[in-house]
């Protein structure tokens, strides 16, 4: 990969962006993007577009989003331990004993997840399966007037996890999910830029927020830029470790690169474009099927405004949802190789709509 941007990909997923907290993360999205854009904007709730050959036609909406699963201060009891409330699909069980920053008014506030030790806990009746409000964070002070001196309720809180290379391309980090989306589509525009002058569509990348407790930032901002085309970028769930279902969950690979989804929100003529266009730049693509939904922000993009023509490329991901997130980074690079392919694939005016 690109020294420059993989040095990009490592600042984002450095920086700290749970949902509904964004602004640090889209800060840092929007200093790398404005070099490849003809303007840079965001709107009320932190949603931030990147435009390139603005007034051309069809807008094409190129879409990630920023925002990472985290906690928030819920409650402070008397001796100061801290009680939580999930922000996203947070699982309770790996959130014990791991090191935690409190994002504080003030600063940051490092905090442990406090586990009993299982000397103390024996006997089988004790033992039980984690859940949120059993969870507690110990940030080393002994009552609630000295935790509120630091923090307050409603703080939210990540987890203390650093990117990692594990062996030759495939690297380890919390909030994979979905910094590479982001990152695509900043990648994407940095391709596109240096034919600016030729290209015929306008191209609107995307950094939305809030997409892990409901997908409104992607719902916001589609509304707002009214797309005649978009591409979602997301992870998808990699099967191909021990205990994975591949006759419930598909067979999705690391290594083997993206992969396109099939029904549901995705259009069939968007989808069959990304896969004519990675046959031409010998791109390898994963398939998926989903019976309605796929969880992504296109969902929510597909049906706006009366509905507009959405596919969506994921990069299998290991662990999703953990701070073990694992991914290839060569399968990454190929995403925004076929973003810029697509984009250059389309025709003045062009319009996508289901073969009847």
């Amino acid at each position: 990969m690109r020294l420059q941007s993989l040095q990009f990909l490592k600042k984002l997923l450095k920086t700290p962006s749970p949902v509904g907290h964004e602004a640090r993360g889209q800060r840092v999205w929007l200093d790398y993007v404005e070099a490849f854009a003809d303007e840079t904007f965001s709107d009320a709730y932190g949603n931030s577009v990147a435009v390139l050959n603005k007034g051309g036609s069809p807008r094409v909406m190129l879409a990630g989003h920023a925002d990472e699963i985290g906690m928030a201060v819920n409650y402070i009891d008397a001796d100061g331990f801290v009680y939580v409330r999930r922000l996203g699909g947070v699982d309770a069980a790996i959130m014990k004993a791991q090191r935690v920053t409190i994002h504080a008014r003030k600063g940051p506030v490092p905090g442990v997840v406090g586990n009993v030790a299982p000397h103390l806990t024996k006997l089988e009746s004790e033992r039980k399966i984690a859940k949120m409000e059993d969870l507690f964070i110990d940030i080393g002070v002994s009552s609630r007037a000295e935790a509120e001196r630091w923090i307050r309720v409603g703080d939210p809180i990540t987890l203390v996890d650093e990117f990692a290379v594990l062996r030759g391309d495939l690297a380890v980090a919390r909030a994979f999910d979905n910094r590479i989306g982001t990152f695509a589509v900043a990648e994407a525009l940095r391709l596109l830029h240096p034919e600016r002058k030729k290209l015929l569509p306008e191209v609107c990348a995307v950094s939305c927020v809030m997409e892990e407790v409901g997908l409104f930032g992607a719902r916001q901002i589609a509304y707002s830029l009214r797309p005649d085309v978009a591409v979602v970028v997301d992870v998808t769930h990699a099967t191909d470790y021990p205990s994975v279902s591949k006759i419930l969950h598909g067979d999705v690979r690391i290594g083997r690169g993206p992969a396109v989804t099939h029904g549901g929100s995705s259009h069939p003529e968007v989808i069959r474009r990304l896969e004519e266009v990675a046959q031409e730049l010998k791109i390898p693509l994963q398939h998926e099927a989903v019976s309605g939904t796929s969880g992504t922000d296109t969902d929510t993009i597909f049906w706006t405004r009366g509905g507009i023509a959405s596919g969506l490329v994921s990069l299998p991901n290991r662990y999703m949802h953990s701070p073990v997130e694992l991914v290839s980074l060569k399968d990454l690079e190929m995403i925004p190789n076929l973003l810029a392919g697509f984009v250059r694939s389309l025709k003045k005016g062009e319009r996508f709509k289901v073969r009847i």
